[in-house]
């Protein structure tokens, strides 16, 4: 597995270095563009979140029908190509314009799925979690790369090396990644699967946890460097001390949330916990009076992310069925990134006209909201999946599948010749399963 998700990986680094390395301190340098106000700041950080969140479910339908690679490979194009707008703009609405294209190369999704074709769903967990530590990493660089280089040459050099990320990623993916395995199933191709998707309660409680965690990390974007900076006296270029230290601990928060929602099977308890980190952390930045309390805030922050992050897409791709996962995951993704896009334009809001305390207020109201959806959350740790070879079943009871109690779905891996089914343990056992093939 490692040689098969490592290259992906490279290429989600390389692209979330891209990304990251912008935020610890595009809020402060924005300031100076002309026209420039903590609204429109707001619409330049999380702008790029508007045109993902429109173009992932597209994205996901197109890698669905063309393939992987090929949607990848113009996503990444786009998003180059917006990196290079943004690192010209001398004025504010030239860096917004720069922003929204690097949102419109929308491959979040793409990549997901890509992984959910190329691992089985048992390791699946494993292989978000290591796609989550190399975001993880990514963004220790960044925290430490982009107050140090902004300071050095400026925020321009920042975008312009975000578009060098892009052309390598294009180059790895064409030289090392591995093609996608070809699967057949007996799915209709319904152009109403969208509507099939939205109703599906669990996935709806996905999206919406992806939106609300989303929109968690860009307001802290937004704030963070404005009050250290603003509030309490810090250099632009010493930053880093702030984020490297949450980061840090962030990491370790993995950990817990690998063994706990994995290993002992209570995803919905670390995602809990990640939730009443959030409204802890704000609490804490919202009535600092110091800069060491605040910092204190940044880094429960931190864990709290950090302890959703390497859950929330595998969880998604789990309720997915096999032939909507690049549709469904598209959908998560744009709920999340409708979530990057509100909670920094919304925060910039009431940071201009209400201060701090204020957002505090409203993200305390929303995470104990949050609790009680993910507490009506289906677990998925009763769904699992049987491996069969070719030639040892019985081709003609297949479609009776369909109306067997217990069975989720079943599809073919062509290239590795497997039937697989999956199926809820709590209705029928394996030895049930295999009795029928």
């Amino acid at each position: 597995m490692f040689k098969i998700i490592m290259p992906l990986n490279l290429i989600i680094g390389l692209r979330f270095l891209g990304l990251f390395i912008v935020l610890p301190v595009l809020s402060v340098y924005a300031l100076q563009f002309k026209g420039a106000n903590e609204l429109l700041i707001g619409l330049a950080i999380g702008g790029y979140a508007a045109t993902q969140m429109l173009l992932q479910i597209p994205f996901g339908m197109l890698s669905d029908k063309i393939g992987r690679k090929t949607t990848l490979t113009i996503g990444l194009v786009i998003f180059m190509i917006g990196s290079l707008v943004a690192a010209n703009a001398d004025d504010i609405y030239m860096l917004i314009v720069g922003r929204l294209l690097q949102g419109a190369g929308a491959i979040g999704a793409v990549a997901t799925a890509m992984i959910s074709d190329l691992v089985k769903e048992e390791k699946r967990a494993h292989a978000m979690a290591m796609m989550g530590g190399t975001i993880a990493i990514t963004f220790a660089i960044s925290m430490v790369l982009g107050p140090l280089l902004s300071g050095m040459w400026g925020l321009s050099s920042l975008f312009i090396i975000t578009a060098i990320c892009a052309l390598l990623a294009i180059i790895v993916l064409h030289t090392i990644v591995k093609t996608p395995p070809k699967i057949t199933h007996d799915y209709k191709n319904d152009k109403k699967e969208i509507f099939a998707i939205l109703k599906d309660k669990n996935l709806m409680k996905m999206n919406i946890t992806n939106m609300l965690q989303k929109g968690m990390m860009t307001l802290a974007f937004l704030i963070i460097p404005i009050i250290m900076v603003r509030e309490f006296g810090y250099a632009k270029t010493a930053l880093w001390q702030v984020y490297v230290p949450a980061m840090i601990f962030g990491i370790f928060a993995m950990g817990f949330s690998a063994v706990m929602g994995e290993k002992k099977k209570k995803p919905k308890l670390v995602l809990i916990v990640g939730i009443l980190l959030f409204g802890i952390a704000y609490s804490i930045m919202g009535y600092a009076s110091s800069p060491l309390i605040f910092i204190i805030g940044v880094i429960v922050f931190f864990i709290g992310f950090n302890v959703h992050e390497p859950l929330l897409q595998s969880l998604a791709s789990k309720y997915a069925k096999i032939h909507q996962k690049g549709t469904a995951l598209g959908i998560f993704n744009s709920f999340g990134y409708l979530g990057t896009f509100t909670g920094a334009l919304w925060g910039g809001h009431i940071l201009k006209w209400y201060g701090i305390e204020y957002i505090a207020v409203v993200v305390i109201i929303i995470c104990l909201a949050w609790v009680l959806l993910i507490i009506s959350l289906e677990n998925p740790i009763f769904s699992k999946n049987l491996y069969l070879e070719f030639g040892k079943y019985d081709e003609e009871k297949i479609k009776d599948l369909n109306s067997t109690r217990g069975i989720i779905e079943w599809y073919k891996n062509e290239n590795e010749q497997l039937l697989i089914i999956k199926y809820n343990s709590k209705e029928i056992s394996q030895e049930r399963l295999l009795s029928l093939m």
